[in-house]
């Protein structure tokens, strides 16, 4: 069996020394536990172990497997950081407390009208394609700033920061040192970047939400 317990622990401790190596706050850094595939019981196992962030990657799989434990944990937070189709932006704010893959104007125009309907307004992160990967979703980093001035000029969404996936296999320095340049650029205060394998590095140039999976729940099937 996975010791998530004592995952989040060897986390959390990797967390605070690599904030206080790059002469920060510890508690600027907000771990998500990233809870995709990973049954309900392993969400209830972290979060007994004082872990209330998770983040999934698809909106069917968090409203079947998210109502109940938040009922039974009500301060448990969930953030979105899977691609969204703009059909499924009305689940998603009304699932999510941060979406972190607003990628292009369509989907601005969806989660408008989804927040209307639903008076509910979840932070969000627009993904930078800081790779330029085709396959890849994002907006190019020169397209930010136009981007932003609709997202919050046009539709009004809460804009909050700013997320990034390097390329698999490339030095994820660079990508992460031009994310928090664009967001330092729009005074953006939060950036989604890091995962098990980089999460240090990522907070060495700012991150603010480590998206961190199978280091805490272990492999996935």
């Amino acid at each position: 069996m996975t010791d998530i317990a004592g995952n989040l622990e060897r986390v959390r401790a990797a967390i605070e020394r690599a904030a206080i190596k790059a002469g920060r706050d510890p508690r600027s850094v907000a771990l998500m536990a990233v809870s995709k595939t990973y049954p309900a019981a392993d969400v209830s196992t972290a979060f007994a172990a004082g872990q209330a962030l998770f983040g999934e990657n698809r909106v069917q799989e968090a409203q079947k497997k998210f109502p109940a434990l938040r009922a039974a944990h009500p301060n448990l937070k969930l953030h979105l950081i899977g691609p969204l189709q703009t059909n499924k932006a009305v689940d998603a704010v009304s699932t999510f407390d941060a979406i972190h893959s607003l990628d292009r104007p369509k989907l601005m125009q969806s989660l408008a009208d989804a927040m209307g309907k639903t008076g509910k307004r979840p932070g969000c992160f627009i993904q930078i394609n800081t790779g330029r990967e085709p396959q890849k979703a994002g907006l190019a980093p020169e397209d930010l700033d136009s981007a932003l001035a609709r997202a919050k000029e046009e539709f009004k969404l809460p804009i909050v920061g700013l997320m990034c996936i390097p390329p698999v296999g490339a030095d994820p320095a660079p990508h992460f040192e031009l994310l928090c340049k664009l967001a330092r650029r729009n005074a953006l205060p939060c950036l989604s970047m890091g995962m098990s394998h980089d999460y240090e590095i990522a907070i060495a140039h700012g991150a603010t939400h480590v998206r961190v999976g199978s280091a805490i729940f272990g492999s996935r099937a």
